[in-house]
């Protein structure tokens, strides 16, 4: 399988072209979602839903590690959308796929990113006085340990035998912020509403009109 991987990966295709998008329609990029099965935010619901993944399993539009999206052709999606993948690279290595965030959006493009909150994970595992197995929370994946929030869900590593799975780093709200700062995005909003994780908006430039209508419903975003 690692052998089949490496040539997918290698040979993987390029991101669409800015010449084959349909005139009008808006498209997202989403990073490490696995599978289009797995739904995302309802605020893209018109927008072409383009995926990239390094699973080929998934059947993925673009085979590609998200470390090398510097690779692809920049400056074509409107906007990034990354749920739970941020943490399962280095911290030096997630700079870089912010990096390449940046570079394949246009130049009023947005990325928003989920992950999990370590300080509120370290909190609820004191608070409940849980050990690092026991059940922090249901999901549709079954049971989430604590031990699973913080180095990746064991199951998944153990039934796909694939490292990459695992989480090599955590964030908080302020170190996500730090690190979309760091990768060139000038305009940041960060939510701590979900349950133990911390939601990031990230705008190349000062959001328009329409974005903030956009995301109004779901983010509760206003011009200032």
């Amino acid at each position: 399988m690692l052998l089949s991987l490496i040539r997918d990966i290698f040979s993987a295709p390029e991101a669409v072209t800015a010449g084959e998008r349909k005139v009008g329609v808006k498209c997202v990029l989403n990073v490490g979602g696995g599978s289009k099965s797995t739904p995302i935010p309802s605020h893209f619901a018109d927008w072409r839903h383009d995926l990239l993944d390094i699973d080929p399993r998934g059947a993925p539009d673009i085979v590609c590690d998200a470390r090398e999206l510097e690779k692809l052709q920049g400056g074509i999606y409107d906007a990034v959308y990354c749920s739970h993948n941020l943490e399962h690279y280095y911290r030096h290595h997630g700079l870089a796929v912010v990096r390449g965030f940046h570079h394949i959006l246009n130049e009023n493009g947005f990325a928003e990113i989920r992950v999990p909150d370590i300080a509120q994970v370290i909190a609820a595992v004191l608070e409940q006085q849980l050990e690092l197995d026991d059940v922090l929370y249901q999901s549709p994946a079954g049971p989430i340990a604590a031990h699973d929030v913080i180095y990746g869900l064991q199951t998944e590593i153990e039934t796909s035998g694939q490292d990459f799975y695992a989480h090599k780093t955590g964030f908080t709200p302020k170190s996500l912020s730090k690190i979309l700062a760091d990768g060139g995005f000038s305009k940041i909003f960060i939510s701590t509403s979900q349950y133990l994780a911390v939601h990031a908006l990230a705008f190349k430039a000062e959001p328009s009109m329409d974005q903030y209508a956009l995301l109004e419903k779901n983010w509760n975003l206003r011009p200032e």
